[in-house]
């Protein structure tokens, strides 16, 4: 079986994040997220895997997973985003003959993935990943009966049920030809909805399992920092980094590197390589970049991406993230606690 992770997508809904960067790439707990699409696949036992990129950000996926222990990567240019069916279809010639799992390069899943694999068989048409929620009119929505989805449909204005597509899916080679015999939807991209109704139509088993333990979709900016807090309280605590005369409570990694002093970090926090916290508080829920830098200032529930910068900034940042070499620095003091999403190379005066 071989893994087909899709990471073309242009995440608007994270700009001004993504005007430099995919969202595929952006640091959560330390990694960037794809990192976690990989891990799982490789956890399954997949080693074989494909990940469907734009020319754009090729060479930012590539670098983000350059030297992934194990696993044998291979790139795939979707020149244009139409859709998660046009993708499969674009990869037609690298996944061949074999089963694959289908694995959208933004979604994390804390079990991982392997139940899904595990119950794909010769002669079922495809195996998909459900979740409950409250809302489910921004997914596809399957409709259960014994096990087996009996219907899909794709954002409906009235769902039929509360089951929420994920985003893992394992097919057969049986939906090959009915992908290259899709019609665009009205939004004008093919959808991976409509392939898998193909299979239903055809007779094809379609089974639903449900996620075991939570899952994320890291479309928003809320979703990133969610997704941060949810791996953060997982980690094991570790510290390797130089510490001097500070007070490291809870589950703290300090990576070899980094340099914590005088400083108060109150976890679950990660400080990666190279990053100098310095007369400085780290409140619960934080990642700090490497090289990053926090220095007389204070942040907590926040991110803070490669070489980031928080200076002489006398009260809290919450809720924030900082993109790759964003500055946020403060003249006279803050009224009150800051909340900030900034870009790359960005800055900010506060005060």
């Amino acid at each position: 079986m071989k893994g087909l992770i899709l990471a073309a997508g242009r995440g608007t809904r994270l700009r001004p994040l993504t005007y430099t960067r995919p969202k595929h790439v952006f640091r959560v707990a330390g990694r960037p997220i794809i990192y976690f699409a990989v891990k799982n696949l490789r956890e399954a036992g997949i080693d074989q895997i494909g990940v469907v990129v734009s020319p754009e950000n090729r060479e930012d996926i590539m670098q983000a997973l350059e030297g992934f222990p194990g696993a044998s990567l291979s790139y795939i240019v979707q020149e244009e985003p139409k859709g998660l069916a046009h993708a499969v279809g674009v990869a037609r010639d690298w996944l061949g003959e074999s089963p694959f799992v289908m694995y959208l390069g933004d979604n994390l899943f804390q079990s991982g993935i392997t139940r899904f694999v595990s119950s794909y068989r010769a002669g079922v048409g495809a195996v998909i990943a459900l979740v409950r929620v409250p809302d489910p009119r921004q997914f596809g929505v399957a409709v259960l009966e014994g096990g087996r989805v009996a219907r899909l449909v794709e954002k409906p204005r009235e769902p039929p049920s509360d089951l929420a597509v994920a985003g893992v899916y394992v097919f057969g080679p049986e939906i090959h030809p009915i992908i290259a015999n899709l019609k665009p939807s009205g939004r004008g991209e093919y959808e991976i909805t409509d392939a898998i109704q193909g299979l239903l139509d055809q007779g094809y088993a379609v089974l639903g399992e449900e996620v075991q333990g939570w899952w994320k979709d890291t479309g928003r900016p809320n979703d990133l920092l969610d997704a941060n807090r949810l791996l953060l309280v997982e980690m094991i605590p570790e510290t390797k980094g130089q510490v001097w005369e500070s007070k490291i409570t809870g589950r703290v990694v300090i990576e070899e590197g980094a340099v914590v002093r005088e400083s108060t970090i109150l976890g679950p926090v990660m400080i990666a390589s190279g990053a100098i916290v310095e007369g400085a508080y780290i409140g619960p829920f934080t990642s700090v970049g490497p090289g990053a830098v926090v220095r007389r200032a204070e942040v907590e529930f926040s991110i803070l991406e490669d070489g980031a910068v928080v200076e002489d900034v006398p009260l809290r940042l919450h809720e924030s993230i900082l993109g790759v070499g964003a500055r946020v620095t403060s003249r006279n003091g803050l009224p009150k606690a800051h909340k900030l999403v900034l870009g790359d190379l960005s800055s900010a005066e506060l005060g």
